[in-house]
């Protein structure tokens, strides 16, 4: 996002364990590690996939200052040969994704890291701080665009985030997740986001009266007066000096009005009554946005109520996802290299949805031909391939009985090669074509799994090949 060297925005662990890893002559093994979450925020039917752009872009950069190592020489906890091993550091393995804008599932890889082990674990926290803020957001948004249905969200959470970065890359998720601009010009400015903006209260307070404030602003942004009609009473001042303004000095010039905004009080109610003052007054043309701590929630109840509103800016409980606020993405262990054999690991734990799947993977979706709709998820292992001109058994890997057999379907690899031996192999797309792969991949899902309340769950299975792999290790174990 700047020119900060992000390299040390990493767990103090990491690099304890890299050290560890050279004073004992691991540093050359080969590791594989798999990105992916255990639960879709808010009990939805799935999450997208985000984060990735700033991924490539600190692995292209990643390196050691002179400064950097010199603050690590401090701590008195690392070897000279570590520290001087940092001097040259560099990623050199490989890295597979699922593309941003992706609907994704629980337990599924999102991304497979191959490399040495200090590389390999040393980007574990930045991956999973980008992969869980902007997965977090996009989810979250989505679940907001699709509420609101044809009326646009306009991204309105800077002040409101956690921090100046968050802002900016959550305004990124949410562009991609489906908001039609946001207030952030940071973000305009890094990605092409549409920004927009009109007024805040102290404009309006700025001026001896109501009328001159909307008057000095019209004549100033005769092409773009959206008016806050607020500060002191929506129907009785508010839209009553909006509509003499337009009259007085935007009618003159032949130009129509963009809109009022509402930000307090009874939105429903005085939207309805706005939009009656405003058509009565020759203006049905004038939209009306409202904001002021808006969720899918509260957009669903003022759809229901009849608000006639053409726009929400949606702040804090976007950018924030305030009603989920942890997407929970994890990175662990799952295969080393040994005489150029991969070899599986798995973690056990009492807890069963914390035990990991082993094994360097891939993961099929499959889609249905005559719908073209996605069926389900398969995770394989990296040499098996789905044949798509023959049957296809799937099942629960949590309920191995229950079983169905697929015909007639497309299969597509989410997994995509991102670096090979440290050099990057993919094209980033631009934030429009990411943001249109997003609405073309959720349109592939069906209503079920779309819906708000108790969603289907989308099947995510193991191929019979990794189901077998994982309960012979669980077993093999368990005598242990």
């Amino acid at each position: 996002m700047n020119k900060t060297n992000l390299t040390m925005m990493c767990d103090f662990y990491e690099l304890t364990m890299a050290n560890g890893y050279l004073e004992a002559g691991m540093e050359d093994k080969i590791c594989y590690f798999d990105v992916f979450f255990r639960n879709i925020p808010d009990k939805a039917g799935f999450a997208i996939f985000a984060g990735l752009e700033q991924i490539v872009d600190y692995i292209k950069n990643l390196h050691f200052t002179d400064e950097d190592i010199e603050y690590l020489k401090k701590q008195k906890l690392f070897s000279n040969a570590f520290l001087n091993y940092l001097k040259d550091f560099k990623f050199n393995g490989d890295i597979y994704s699922v593309k941003e804008g992706t609907p994704i599932f629980p337990n599924e890889p999102v991304m497979t890291v191959r490399a040495k082990a200090i590389e390999a674990q040393f980007i574990e926290t930045f991956i999973l701080s980008n992969v869980n803020h902007q997965s977090l957001i996009a989810t979250k948004t989505n679940r907001i665009v699709r509420t609101a249905g044809s009326k646009g969200i306009s991204e309105f959470g800077a002040r409101r985030a956690h921090g100046p970065e968050a802002a900016t890359l959550g305004a990124r998720a949410a562009y991609i997740a489906g908001v039609v601009g946001t207030s952030n010009t940071l973000t305009g400015r890094l990605f092409g986001v549409p920004v927009s903006g009109t007024m805040g209260h102290s404009w309006v307070q700025m001026f001896d009266s109501e009328y001159e404030a909307f008057k000095k602003y019209c004549e100033i942004y005769p092409d773009a007066s959206v008016i806050l009609v607020d500060t002191y009473n929506v129907l009785q001042s508010g839209v009553p000096n909006a509509i003499k303004v337009f009259n007085e000095v935007l009618k003159p010039l032949g130009k129509r009005p963009l809109g009022i905004r509402i930000d307090s009080g009874d939105i429903a109610y005085l939207s309805k009554s706005a939009r009656k003052m405003l058509d009565a007054a020759g203006y049905s043309d004038c939209k009306i946005v409202a904001s002021n701590s808006l969720d899918e929630y509260i957009i669903r109840e003022l759809i229901s109520q009849g608000a006639k509103i053409d726009l929400y800016g949606v702040g804090e409980r976007l950018i924030t996802s305030k009603s989920a606020p942890v997407f929970g993405g994890v990175y662990k262990l799952v295969a080393i290299e040994k005489d150029s054999e991969i070899i599986p690991k798995i973690k056990v734990s009492e807890n069963v949805d914390k035990i990991t799947t082993p094994g360097f993977k891939q993961v099929y979706r499959i889609f249905d031909n005559k719908t073209n709709k996605a069926l389900a998820d398969v995770i394989t292992l990296s040499d098996e391939v789905i044949p798509e001109n023959e049957a296809y058994e799937i099942f629960d890997p949590n309920s191995p009985w229950k079983r169905k057999t697929l015909t007639n379907f497309t299969v597509k690899t989410l997994l995509t090669p991102i670096f090979r031996n440290g050099k990057c192999v993919y094209q980033v797309p631009s934030i429009v074509e990411i943001r249109n792969r997003c609405q073309k991949e959720i349109d592939k899902l069906w209503d079920t799994v779309l819906r708000f309340e108790n969603p289907h769950k989308y099947y995510v299975d193991l191929s019979q090949k990794l189901w077998d792999l994982k309960n012979d290790m669980l077993y093999e174990y368990s005598l242990k």
